[in-house]
């Protein structure tokens, strides 16, 4: 036996449709077995707060060790997992194909797998997970909408937090009347003939946030790729399904899964590529999707032909070279990578993108934000997520650049509200956090 593995990690199917999977015994052995050995290494005390509450709870227990904590008293821990994946990928020693075998978040999903099988996940928490019917609904009054949920309203504000638990001072995401769906089909844009990469034709899949709260991030990604000669369609079937994977509810993301991958085949057999324009949409359809349907020859199809938008970039750079006319961005860019960028295993492309621009000047901020999808913007987690994240908005507030992006919007906002918690002389007057592909639309001159 080694003490750690220098493999890298691989990961199991996931077994939801065994009855195994949500039976309460079982998993409850296997989190006695992976908690043990988590109190016995460690190394992830500082990566989230899950284990800080795993090792208070053995720290304070009669014993000093686990055999004198209730399994009733796990749950807190559970809670905690905004499943980011970073004690998988970078941290823990002892993943697959490590005989200790551990895989810390899919566990926390197994455990939320069988509170939803029980009925057990809250009726306001199911509401956020519904995206696509909130953004359609949003989208009739948008006005009307970002002015309730904008943290200055202290009228509505208060009334949301005592109604669905999302804290009075979490930042929400806005929504807009033409979604970016409907903009790609209403404002042309021209494919540029001479560039080096022209003939490529790729699908950008809208994602719910792009489509409904940012269409900026999509029209930016699409004048981008046109520039460099890609020939793009917009396709939204619907949601990825992450945020029902944040609730244990795989049968839903099973759905999802299936429905997506079988509107994507054509375009696959065409020769499109699929390009995600949010870390975490693509990190479903090119790892947890295969992970929870790894029999389905369609969504394997998927998972093969999968870009996320900036690893698309830095590849056409690589292969034909990218079209002239990138300018710098001035004061420079303090960039956050998503934890769902690094869960990809692919590099930090972001920040490779934005160094192709001229007189470069990135510094890249690598550690989570806390945000967690809809976890961070919680009652009971807000506080706990700026803390988390204090870490990335202090190098952020430090970094003194002009601006501040992150792969992961959510995460950018979040970002910049800890950012304005910090007293931290010379703080950049940072207007809003961008996607990378905003900034690269901007270092060529492009107006969305």
């Amino acid at each position: 036996m080694r003490e750690g593995s220098l493999d890298a990690p691989t990961r199991h199917p996931i077994g939801w449709t065994d009855p195994d999977f949500t039976n309460a015994a079982k998993i409850d052995q296997e989190l006695r077995r992976v908690f043990d050995i988590c109190h016995g290494c460690r190394r992830c005390f500082n990566l989230c707060d899950s284990f800080p509450r795993l090792f208070d709870l053995i720290d304070e227990s009669d014993t000093g060790e686990l055999d004198s904590v209730a399994s009733s008293d796990f749950k807190p821990v559970v809670d905690a997992c905004t499943l980011c994946d970073l004690c998988f990928m970078t941290k823990c020693p002892y993943v697959p194909p490590h005989e200790f075998d551990l895989d810390f978040p899919h566990l926390m999903l197994r455990y939320r797998a069988a509170e939803h099988a029980r009925g057990e996940t809250s009726a306001v928490h199911r509401q956020f997970t519904k995206t696509d019917r909130n953004g359609r609904l949003a989208r009739l009054a948008p006005g009307v909408v970002n002015w309730a949920s904008g943290t200055s309203n202290r009228v509505t504000r208060p009334v949301l937090e005592k109604a669905a638990d999302v804290h009075r001072e979490a930042a929400l995401p806005k929504f807009h009347g033409k979604t970016f769906t409907l903009r790609d089909k209403t404002e042309a844009v021209e494919v540029n003939a001479a560039a080096p990469a022209y003939g490529r034709k790729a699908v950008l899949y809208a994602t719910c946030f792009v489509n409904y709260n940012n269409p900026a991030i999509g029209m930016a990604a699409r004048a981008v790729l046109a520039r460099n000669g890609v020939d793009t369609e917009v396709v939204y079937p619907s949601c990825c399904g992450m945020p029902q994977l944040e609730q244990g509810d795989l049968a839903k993301v099973a759905g999802s899964a299936r429905r997506i991958a079988a509107e994507m085949k054509p375009w696959i057999d065409k020769g499109y590529d699929i390009i995600a324009l949010v870390p975490s949409c693509a990190l479903m359809l090119k790892f947890e999707w295969p992970l929870i349907l790894p029999e389905d020859e369609d969504i394997k199809q998927l998972s093969r032909a999968t870009f996320d938008i900036s690893e698309y970039v830095v590849a056409i750079a690589k292969k034909e070279g990218l079209a002239e006319g990138l300018g710098p961005l001035p004061g420079g860019v303090a960039l956050h990578i998503a934890c769902h960028a690094r869960a990809q295993n692919m590099g930090q492309k972001a920040a490779e993108m934005l160094r192709l621009a001229p007189e470069a000047d990135v510094a890249v901020i690598e550690r989570c934000s806390g945000h967690g999808g809809s976890w961070g913007v919680l009652k009971e987690n807000f506080e706990v997520a700026l803390k988390v994240g204090r870490p990335v908005a202090r190098q952020a507030a430090e970094a003194g650049k002009a601006f501040l992006a992150s792969e992961c919007p959510l995460a950018g906002e979040h970002v910049l509200q800890g950012i304005d918690r910090l007293e931290v002389q010379g703080k950049p007057e940072v207007d809003r956090a961008r996607h990378p592909i905003e900034l690269f639309a901007q270092a060529y001159g492009l107006a969305l």
